[in-house]
């Protein structure tokens, strides 16, 4: 992986949730640098919406995408508003 590359996480882990960041969830590596195992990834929303979070991801939990689609962080981060717990 390096960076600009679209990723997306392969797991569901607290330290990710705690950030709003949930399995399934798609970004892009905005770091150059590979640090104690981890990437520095963005999850965008669609348009001019804010960022959902920045945060370093390890690679292990993470899967290349030829591409990106920020509706399906739009649909997973309304889905865990609406149900915290994340029983759907």
């Amino acid at each position: 992986m390096k960076e600009m590359d679209c990723v997306e996480v392969i797991v569901e882990k607290e330290c990710y949730a705690k950030e709003g960041v949930h399995k399934g969830m798609q970004g892009w590596i905005c770091h150059p640098e590979f640090v104690g195992g981890t990437w520095l990834v963005n999850f965008p929303q669609c348009g001019e919406k804010d960022d959902i979070a920045e945060i370093s991801i390890k690679e292990t939990d993470l899967k290349l995408l030829p591409s990106m689609d920020a509706s399906i962080n739009e649909r997973i981060h309304a889905a865990f508003e609406k149900n915290p717990a994340g029983d759907k």
